[in-house]
């Protein structure tokens, strides 16, 4: 069973990583932070609300990792954010099962929103 406040967030660069954690905690959630996909996908054991990815990382990218967990049988509700997509990039992060996707830099209120309707959507589905 989920953890109703948790939040993955798996990104490559370090000093977003570690920011983006301290945001989610900030407002009250917990925070598990990851440097790969390959790291979440090797942990992941179902106890998360909602994953914040970077969309373009080493090894294997955000879109994937979505379809990977979707393969494990998770439909945890993501959010992946870029600095560089481009609409077809998008379009295909939101056909995976993306439920945002954020271009870098983004407002921190602009990702607490997703971040909010990620938990609503999640608490419905259960």
């Amino acid at each position: 069973m989920p953890a109703k406040n948790m939040v993955s967030i798996v990104e490559d660069d370090e000093s977003l990583r570690l920011a983006l954690a301290g945001l989610i905690r900030s407002v009250g959630h917990e925070a598990r932070d990851f440097p790969s996909a390959e790291e979440y996908l090797a942990l992941q054991d179902g106890r998360c609300a909602c994953v914040i990815s970077d969309l373009h990382m080493p090894g294997i990218d955000g879109i994937e990792m979505i379809l990977k967990l979707r393969e494990m049988g998770y439909s945890v509700p993501a959010i992946l954010i870029t600095a560089r997509a481009g609409r077809a990039v998008e379009a295909r992060a939101i056909a995976a099962g993306a439920l945002c996707v954020l271009r870098k830099p983004f407002e921190a209120e602009a990702l607490l929103d997703c971040l909010r309707r990620a938990l609503a959507d999640g608490a419905s589905s259960h």
